[in-house]
């Protein structure tokens, strides 16, 4: 099983990106720019710097924070009139049941092969955290590649600003350690930016229909067995974009971008549009 809060490669190599980043924007770039001893150059230090701190706390938040865990005495309750069938049966009818955990699982939990249990509403594996993205750190993980987007394109404003600063005077005449940090920190604000870019995006997209990674590969597949017989499917826990919003990033829109893990629910039952069908029904 998976070490919580272990430190790997890959964690070790995004700090070690974040802290070098850090250094030239403020005392290259920002410095060559305006002085940090400008006012200019006080306030873009003091932004970048909160937008990283944060970052980081996201960050070291989602690596350590448990994903969600399936009880071990979770087991469906096939009487309640409340849950649809779809959440608790698979195709052939049987409960959704681990062999490997030998419990039952509940719906859009899944199995990890890396942490070697089951997470509720799992996402994905992510090497970047060496965690399972999942119920309980989801918020975690998309508030920190949402702050690491802000702080890549700050910087490579900055990055861009001071160079055009710079374009007075002779390339030359300026330190070669400052012309390795220019080009360093500029591919890897590029590549950065596009990638967590992309990643982001990705991440509104499934966030404002309420699906995980998994749920969209498993959409398209049922999407292309439902247009065979005729029908539409549609994804059952999608209840439109700004409810799906509150249910992942918590109810008020103030602490959407904040760093913190309050989800909503267990992630033991997840609402359907099928509920408000339901209530209807019986209420009549």
């Amino acid at each position: 099983m998976r070490q919580s809060g272990a430190i790997t490669l890959p964690i070790i190599a995004v700090l070690s990106s974040i802290f070098y980043l850090y250094y030239t924007t403020v005392f290259v770039f920002i410095d060559d720019w305006f002085g940090l001893a400008t006012s200019p150059g006080l306030l873009n230090a003091l932004a970048f710097t909160a937008v990283v701190a944060i970052c980081l706390a996201a960050y070291a938040a989602a690596i350590l924070k448990d994903p969600g865990k399936v009880p071990e005495t979770f087991v469906p309750d096939v009487e309640d009139s409340e849950t649809p069938m779809h959440e608790i049966k698979r195709k052939g009818g049987d409960l959704r049941f681990c062999q490997k955990c030998s419990h039952y699982k509940p719906p859009r939990a899944h199995h990890c092969r890396v942490c070697k249990r089951c997470v509720l509403r799992m996402d994905h594996h992510c090497i970047w955290i060496n965690n399972c993205v999942g119920h309980e750190n989801y918020k975690l993980f998309f508030v920190f590649v949402a702050y690491a987007v802000f702080s890549c394109i700050h910087a490579l404003v900055l990055l861009i600003g001071s160079v055009s600063n710079d374009a007075q005077e002779d390339w030359k005449q300026i330190e070669s350690s400052s012309n390795t940090s220019y080009i360093i920190s500029g591919i890897l604000l590029v590549l950065l930016t596009v990638a967590l870019s992309i990643l982001l995006g990705w991440h509104i997209y499934l966030i404002l229909r309420n699906k995980t990674t998994i749920e969209y590969h498993e959409g398209v597949r049922a999407m292309w067995l439902a247009k065979k017989v005729g029908n539409v499917y549609q994804h059952p826990y999608d209840l439109g974009p700004y409810e799906n919003l509150t249910l992942v990033l918590g109810p008020s829109i103030f602490t959407w971008l904040c760093p913190t893990s309050k989800h909503i629910g267990s992630g033991l039952r997840f609402k359907t549009m099928y509920d408000d069908m339901n209530s209807a029904s019986s209420s009549r």
